[in-house]
């Protein structure tokens, strides 16, 4: 089955507006909550991708120089972020993707980024949380704005660290685990 019978889930103008919205509000620096990132210091917008779960690979560029995202790009993050359990395609937020593209600027790096988890199913988010993994009942997985990440080479507690100097959306991680969650939700961070 080709990507185009599996996808479910396709640009809505409400969904448009609501991108160039977020876009619009980041690069001015008007979001509501602490962002002390402002457009001149956003990086490229460019991401190199690795879907963990498929061993798929994506390189990249969801926004242009002056702000504009890409619809076809941000389809094609979509689609590797899928949720791996199901196939389901949900929109990723872009705040989620400048959030992970900032922490890789901040670092100073160009690697691949290793995704653990991109979107999740209402099915698989529940039975996470049944079989007691690390899931809230309402996760931001499921809403698209969460992503589960490692870079190869680089020490999760160092990518932890780049994070929350950025103080930007949540930052998690868990003993004995492989990645760092990182979202577009108000700045907290977690550590258990």
């Amino acid at each position: 089955m080709d990507r185009a019978d599996q996808s479910t889930w396709a640009w809505t103008r409400r969904a448009f507006l609501q991108v160039s919205l977020v876009g619009t509000l980041l690069l001015s620096g008007r979001l509501v909550g602490p962002q002390p990132v402002q457009a001149r210091e956003l990086p490229e917008g460019r991401l190199t991708l690795v879907n963990v779960w498929t061993d798929e690979r994506l390189d990249v560029t969801y926004r242009d120089e002056s702000g504009t995202y890409d619809l076809a790009a941000l389809d094609d993050v979509n689609y590797l972020l899928r949720c791996h359990y199901t196939g389901e395609i949900g929109a990723i937020d872009v705040r989620v993707l400048e959030h992970v593209n900032l922490v890789q600027n901040k670092l100073g790096i160009q690697e691949e980024i290793h995704i653990i988890s991109g979107f999740r199913s209402p099915e698989y988010n529940d039975f996470l949380v049944r079989t007691g993994q690390r899931a809230a009942r309402n996760s931001l997985h499921i809403q698209g704005q969460a992503i589960d990440l490692n870079i190869p080479g680089i020490p999760l507690k160092k990518l932890r660290q780049a994070a929350l100097e950025l103080k930007y959306g949540g930052v998690g991680a868990y003993q004995h685990s492989n990645y760092v969650h990182l979202d577009s939700g108000p700045f907290r961070y977690w550590y258990r």
